[in-house]
């Protein structure tokens, strides 16, 4: 479905102390060895213990770094043609950080929206062999799966305008947070995939923030200060009574964990 989440993606300098970081956080299995890439780029798969995938791990290369490539997660929203895309998002006052790059699996680049804030746009290509696959890594309910997805940014107003029109997002609802201003439900094709809020003052970037869904949030944090990474924020319950932690990995990528409590 265009407008859909459909792959996310770490950008990280070690995909081996990422490997063991989140393998120990969330479960994940990613592969110790790069999948074959066009470019020659360090991909590696990550695998959910159900068999599925989970999304991919790029690493960075000095050079990528040099460049001004920094760690962190990156969204893919499907798309029906990626050009058509693009054009119309730099239209909009957004960006093309990545050119289009054909892939076996899809077409993809890497956007900014108007306020800076970068995504990947996604022309898929099923597997041969199973024309009607879809993709599966985002759920809202189901563990070492992205449950959430939440976008701070500096403009609230123009974000809702923008993503409504390129991707079809809703924002049916609206939950007050006092002086944090609303936070703004993200409805799309039935499902409620996230919110979008106002970037507050002290972050120092605009960027979507994922929550994966783990089995006890309070294991799940342990093993996050274990393995070097930090605690941003929580442990807090939600409504609907779960509980979320915000976090940096060991390498300063952002991310969140949304499950019970736990033990």
């Amino acid at each position: 479905m265009t407008g859909s989440f459909i792959w996310y993606e770490l950008m990280t300098p070690d995909p081996d102390i990422a490997a063991k970081f989140y393998g120990a956080v969330v479960g994940w299995k990613i592969a110790t060895q790069a999948a074959p890439m066009p470019d020659g780029k360090d991909y590696r798969m990550i695998a959910r213990s159900d068999g599925g995938s989970a999304g991919g791990v790029l690493g960075l290369s000095p050079d990528m770094l040099k460049h001004g490539a920094r760690p962190c997660w990156l969204g893919y929203l499907h798309v029906a043609d990626v050009d058509a895309a693009v054009k119309a998002i730099e239209g909009d006052g957004g960006k093309t950080l990545m050119p289009r790059m054909d892939l076996p699996v899809g077409k993809i680049a890497m956007v900014a929206d108007p306020m800076g804030t970068p995504f990947y746009v996604m022309a898929p290509i099923p597997p041969p062999d199973k024309p009607e696959a879809k993709s599966d890594v985002f759920d809202t309910k189901a563990v070492q799966r992205v449950r959430w997805n939440e976008l701070a940014s500096p403009d609230l107003a123009r974000a809702k305008t923008f993503y409504a029109r390129h991707f079809g997002f809703q924002f049916n609802d609206v939950m007050p947070m006092g002086p944090m201003g609303d936070y703004c439900f993200i409805d799309h094709d039935g499902v409620r995939l996230g919110a979008i809020m106002q970037k507050p003052a002290e972050s120092p970037i605009a960027a979507w923030l994922f929550y994966f869904g783990v089995g006890s949030v309070t294991a799940a944090r342990q093993a996050i200060e274990a393995g070097g990474g930090r605690v941003l924020h929580g442990p807090q319950q939600v409504p609907g009574g779960d509980w979320i932690v915000v976090a940096a990995d060991p390498a300063g990528a952002t991310f969140g964990i949304v499950g019970p409590k736990g033990e």
